[in-house]
């Protein structure tokens, strides 16, 4: 199953069926828009028994375009790094705590 902001809100409107679609999709447009905001600040967010979200940054490099092998610089960028929990990593590993 591929994590789909669609299929997410679906989910979550059948598990809780007392609150409205839209004030689902507001509440998690709300969360995703807060974590977006703090990596572009190059802070940390840490979700509690899933992982943590942290910027790093790639240095300048010359890499290689594979359809053509021309040699290509590659300027340094922030990327998002993520290190799940390890209550998450033992769900997914079915080990027991």
């Amino acid at each position: 199953m591929t994590a789909v902001k669609s299929t997410l809100l679906k989910q979550l409107s059948q598990s809780y069926p007392n609150f409205l679609k839209k004030d689902l999709e507001k509440f998690s447009n709300i969360i995703l828009n807060e974590i977006m905001i703090a990596l572009q600040r190059g802070e940390r967010v840490e979700l509690r028994g899933f992982g943590v979200f942290s910027i790093r940054t790639q240095k300048e490099s010359i890499r290689r375009n594979p359809k053509s092998g021309e040699k290509i610089l590659v300027k340094k960028k922030r990327v998002i790094h993520w290190k799940m929990s390890k209550e998450l990593f033992k769900k997914i590993n079915n080990e027991k705590e």
